[in-house]
């Protein structure tokens, strides 16, 4: 099989599949609670970020698969986040998940690999359609999406359940021929 590698720059980052020499700095952000407030996936230990980041297939665009990647801030060559890119079963239509660590939000790094990303799955990967699920409650997340010119198509009202809690759900999405790169 043929490996597909992705890496895509942008002016401050580079974006490319999260790996093994990864972990330490992904379980740093990860495991902080108001990392995974929202996430569902709540590492409890290195094996758990080692068992994660050995699940990630080795091509991406394989239907029915999430395939998670680094973002890594150029200058410090520093994992600083991830975006996770779940691609449907129909194979036109992808979801995206995305986590920035603390100290690397409110400074335009979020929205910059998102771009990218969006970019990358409409133009290189022929991608029909892109969604976002996120809680209602998540407000910084929701202006992210909205300023991506992602639109709220839905509101599920406790549909998601993490852990014993049952949550509310915003699917926000774009189509390829609304996005402006």
């Amino acid at each position: 099989m043929n490996v597909l590698s992705i890496n895509i720059t942008t002016d401050r980052l580079l974006i490319k599949k999260l790996e093994l020499n990864d972990r330490v700095e992904f379980f740093r952000y990860r495991s902080l609670p108001e990392v995974y407030k929202y996430q569902s996936f709540i590492p409890k230990n290195m094996n758990a970020i080692d068992d994660f980041i050995s699940d990630i297939p080795s091509n991406p665009n394989i239907p029915n698969t999430w395939f998670q990647l680094a973002i890594v801030n150029k200058n410090e060559d520093m994992l600083i986040g991830d975006i996770g890119i779940h691609f449907l079963e129909d194979n036109a239509q992808v979801e995206v998940g995305y986590t920035l660590a603390p100290r690397y939000q409110g400074q335009g790094y979020a929205i910059e690999a998102l771009k990218a990303v969006i970019n990358y799955l409409f133009f290189e990967l022929k991608k029909h359609r892109i969604t976002a699920s996120v809680d209602p409650n998540n407000t910084k997340s929701i202006r992210l999406l909205e300023k991506l010119g992602m639109r709220k198509e839905g509101h599920f009202i406790k549909s998601f359940k993490m852990g014993d809690v049952w949550l509310d759900d915003c699917i926000y999405a774009i189509l390829k021929d609304e996005w402006k790169a």
